[in-house]
């Protein structure tokens, strides 16, 4: 059998070994919003004001929560200091162009330069949507009622090109302020011809275009400083998934992204093995009788197997298969006990 070294939890009174931002990654569907939703619970339990948001387009937060959560950052428990978000990525009017402008916009005609579907519109800009939500994020991440934000974060690609949105915008405004530069004392005569725009216009679009490389700047310093951000990837034991979480871990070390923890999610193993925690309602697979179950904890063996060089080095947590959705608080407080 493959051993991860790890510590049994002998209680569901748990508290969170944290910094301020918690973010939970990995591929589709392996379970990082019930991650967030079980660390924010756990985190705002101990007294501890503490957002939960999700970044994620396919939002499952209410549904692990069991709860409705806003689009904007609202308390969703009046005994605990537990607040809740869903931002929606597709929302520019809440993104980086709150004034309904994005840079093309502002810049008539100037913006099919770069390309017939103007990368400078708001909606077809490399990495918009991912900028939009994670200027809403860091807005959040400043506002003074939390003290821990715990993020849901969409699927492994998005959140990558977040992380290559600075070096884009870079290039974009090189370009911008290279054309700039050349159509200096011809925008009269060439403004026709560029759709109106003038140096004025040219000018604001370029600010805008710094103002938000300047914000995604400033949120991708936060997510690199582990004394303030731990990155935790979620994998389940299949080998495409370790195979994605090691080129995931592989790329944000790149970024200089801190990888504090690595959990593997959907154990088939008792409860008992992961976490000492009074769960009598849990069910566990049978690995003794179960023709089915045996098959699959081989099949999950083999992947923890592959994964060792992954795990080396970090925290790694295990979370049990459970045999009914997790949903509500006393299922994600068992899942906090595996992660404490």
């Amino acid at each position: 059998m493959t051993d991860i070294d790890v510590e049994a939890v002998d209680s569901l009174d748990t508290t969170v070994d944290a910094p301020e931002y918690v973010l939970y990654g990995g591929k589709g569907g392996v379970g990082k919003t019930t991650m967030a939703a079980a660390t924010a619970l756990a985190s705002a339990r101990e007294g501890t004001p503490t957002l939960a948001v999700s970044t994620d387009p396919a939002h499952s937060l209410s549904d692990a929560l069991d709860t409705d959560v806003p689009a904007e950052p609202g308390r969703i428990r009046e005994d605990i200091p537990l607040y809740g978000a869903e931002i929606d990525p597709e929302n520019m009017d809440a993104g980086p162009f709150a004034d309904g402008e994005a840079p093309g916009n502002a810049m008539g005609g100037l913006g099919e330069l770069f390309g017939g579907d103007n990368p400078l519109q708001a909606g077809s800009m490399p990495g918009a949507d991912e900028a939009a939500a994670f200027q809403l994020l860091l807005e959040y991440m400043d506002d003074e009622r939390f003290e821990r934000v715990v993020v849901d974060t969409a699927p492994t690609g998005h959140t990558l090109r977040l992380l290559e949105l600075p070096d884009v915008m870079d290039s974009m405004m090189g370009k911008l302020i290279a054309f700039r530069e050349r159509l200096s004392g011809m925008a009269g005569s060439l403004g026709n011809l560029f759709g109106g725009a003038d140096e004025q216009q040219m000018d604001q679009g370029i600010d805008s275009l710094r103002e938000l490389s300047d914000r995604v700047e400033r949120l991708r310093a936060v997510l690199t400083d582990p004394a303030k951000t731990d990155f935790r990837v979620v994998m389940v034991p299949e080998v495409m998934s370790v195979t994605e979480s090691e080129r995931l871990v592989e790329r944000l070390g790149g970024f200089g992204v801190p990888v504090g923890t690595v959990v593997v999610n959907r154990v088939m193993q008792p409860l008992a093995d992961v976490a000492a925690v009074d769960a009598d309602w849990f069910v566990a697979p049978d690995l003794e009788n179960c023709e089915f179950c045996k098959r699959r904890w081989e099949v999950q063996r083999e992947a923890l197997s592959r994964a060792q060089n992954l795990f080396r080095g970090h925290d790694v947590k295990r979370v049990p298969l459970f045999a009914e959705e997790v949903r509500g608080e006393e299922a994600l407080r068992v899942v906090a006990a595996c992660l404490d």
